[in-house]
């Protein structure tokens, strides 16, 4: 039997990164597809490059083929103040993947969101995250899973001293956080990456996945 192929969206960011390495050792998977501005450091049979700029995704709609989809594109308010092209990234990359893979009959789709995702919201970020929530969810793709993390540990390779900071503030006070309060723990990106490598491979039902979630599913996975 063939083995699946998958597309990866952010295969240089700290998420994205980690679930191209899992998925290059997965035997289940035969090709990865890795859709950038530019190259990842992973030399690998496995790997299809496509350098292309993602604000024009659909240009590729074609090549645009797989068993599945993660979506692990995002930026932050701090490192993208203009509202527009941060709307472009965080809104506009993962609602034209979905578009495209729905077009593609592509039947697993996922995306990495934000805890407190609202479309509702008065905070932009949030209300981002939350309409990109529901362009997603339009498409109805038959196995759609949205991961909804809290704060995301982890070094990135780009220096980002007050964010670095501030999660060693948040990680040293996981501890207090008990009870309901316990999903707002902070989440490290490979529990992110095992959690989306599970629900690739499993009978899990879609919808929108929290942070505390996120943490069990990651336990179930096996490498």
């Amino acid at each position: 039997m063939t083995g699946k192929s998958a597309i990866i969206l952010g295969a240089t960011g700290l998420t994205g990164s980690i679930l191209l390495e899992k998925l290059l050792k997965d035997e289940r998977y035969e090709k990865i597809k890795v859709f950038s501005r530019q190259h990842v450091s992973q030399k690998h049979p496995k790997i299809e490059e496509f350098l292309i700029n993602l604000f024009e995704l659909e240009k590729v709609g074609a090549l645009f083929t797989a068993d599945e989809v993660f979506c692990c594109v995002g930026s932050t308010q701090r490192k993208t103040p203009d509202e527009e092209i941060y709307r472009m990234v965080d809104f506009g990359i993962p609602a034209t993947a979905a578009r495209l893979s729905k077009l593609n009959g592509i039947r697993t789709f996922q995306v990495i969101s934000a805890m407190g995702a609202n479309e509702n919201s008065r905070f932009f970020y949030n209300r981002t995250k939350g309409e990109m929530e529901g362009a997603v969810m339009e498409h109805r793709i038959e196995n759609t899973y949205i991961l909804r993390p809290s704060l995301i540990g982890g070094e990135r390779q780009e220096s980002r001293p007050m964010e670095y900071a501030w999660k060693k503030i948040m990680t040293l006070g996981d501890h207090l956080l008990v009870g309901k309060l316990k999903k707002y723990r902070s989440i490290h990106p490979e529990t992110i990456a095992k959690a989306m490598i599970f629900l690739a491979n499993s009978e899990y039902s879609s919808g929108k996945i929290e942070s505390d979630e996120i943490k069990r599913i990651a336990n179930r996975y096996n490498e």
